[in-house]
């Protein structure tokens, strides 16, 4: 059985504390508002949640890949939309302390991890070039001591909002695939950066997600993250990350739906009985709980094995596509047990029912993770 260690277990209960008494209460209006949560997302900084992996000199808490995991897992039971904002500023954070130059890490992480930058970005997925990231079009010319982008990107998570983004741009054109593709840190407010409309989304709604476009964006030579022409490098290795927040996040939504379901159940009264009295509901019970605590221990491997600088895209691959699948059998079964009550707003399943389905898209679809994981097992023979 896992057991969480001192560390591990004080940022869960941070993350717990500020999840169930902050975020959930308001959860359900910030999604029906389609509102992004600007000062829920500081006051979260101000705890240490958006530098959970990050060195202390530079604001982080340092508590490691496991003690993330589970603060992703706390903040996505109250809100799945707010918990992909924590998600993807630790994401760009630890992209940015691997590789990025000590002034690139001056510059950026502690403002970061303080909220002044809000949240960070990760500009990678382009309209024709989704799961195929190396057939991006988006290029980056050398000038002098400049690069200049032109391009855009689309699903942008809080693109409008980040005070920091890495975006990834082909900077040889004549180079095929995954080759002459580098990556760069744009700021907020960059001449040249142009923030679409936001998406009318089925889910998380409260997360903002936007089209961006860059029209002669000009940044200095210094904001390449890492060398030149190894960018998709750095995006694979930064997605094999971000999968374990993704299979974090389906376990928070699950957990949310089953402690609806629980409660539901028992208040339910048909026939002149709780409805939980009923064989076919305990069994949908009874396969969520136990769905979800495989998906734990898949995700908190993954994060292990990661935090211990040991191979980990299978595990993360393996966790991201079962944690996720998982949470659509979970969220539709505490649908039905609602029945038609569950189709309505008066009850939160509706919602994660939403939220939960982008799961087995982003960061990699289950079809990709599902290649990552045989490509990886043929591999090893």
């Amino acid at each position: 059985m896992f057991t969480p260690n001192e560390t591990q277990a004080a940022i869960r209960d941070v993350a717990r504390k500020f999840a169930r008494e902050k975020i959930a209460p308001v959860a359900a209006q910030l999604a029906k508002e389609e509102r992004f949560p600007t000062e829920l997302l500081r006051e979260c900084a101000s705890l240490g949640l958006l530098g959970v992996n990050l060195p202390e000199q530079y604001g982080g808490a340092a508590a490691g890949v496991v003690a993330y995991s589970l603060a992703i897992m706390e903040t996505a039971e109250a809100d799945a939309a707010f918990a992909v904002a924590v998600a993807v500023s630790n994401m760009v954070g630890e992209l940015i302390n691997a590789f990025g130059t000590e002034e690139q890490k001056q510059r950026h992480l502690p403002r970061l991890t303080s909220g002044e930058h809000l949240c960070g970005a990760f500009a990678l997925s382009e309209a024709q070039s989704a799961s195929d990231a190396a057939g991006m079009a988006t290029t980056a010319e050398r000038r002098g001591d400049k690069y200049v982008l032109n391009g855009s990107k689309q699903w942008i998570s809080h693109g409008g909002h980040a005070g920091v983004m890495v975006v990834w741009a082909k900077t040889d054109k004549s180079a095929r695939g995954a080759r002459g593709i580098s990556a760069f840190l744009v700021e907020k407010g960059a001449k040249g950066l142009i923030v679409g409309k936001p998406e009318d989304k089925m889910g998380l709604r409260s997360s903002q997600t936007v089209p961006l476009q860059f029209e002669e964006l000009e940044v200095p030579a210094s904001s390449m993250l890492g060398k030149e022409g190894e960018g998709f490098k750095l995006a694979m290795m930064a997605l094999d990350g971000g999968r374990i927040g993704i299979g974090s996040q389906a376990v928070g939504v699950s957990r949310a739906a089953l402690k609806a379901a629980l409660s539901y159940g028992k208040d339910r009264q048909a026939f002149g009985k709780p409805i939980a009295d009923n064989e076919a509901i305990q069994w949908f019970l009874a396969d969520m709980a136990t769905e979800i605590k495989a998906a734990e221990l898949l995700t908190w491997r993954a994060a292990f094995l990661k935090e211990n600088k040991r191979p980990f895209t299978r595990e993360a691959s393996m966790a991201k596509l079962f944690a996720s699948e998982m949470a659509q059998r979970a969220v539709d079964k505490a649908v039905q047990i609602h029945g038609g009550y569950g189709y309505i707003d008066e009850f939160p399943v509706e919602r994660y029912f939403r939220d939960a389905r982008v799961q087995t898209i982003y960061e990699g679809t289950s079809e990709i993770q599902r290649l990552v994981i045989a490509r990886d097992l043929l591999k090893q023979g």
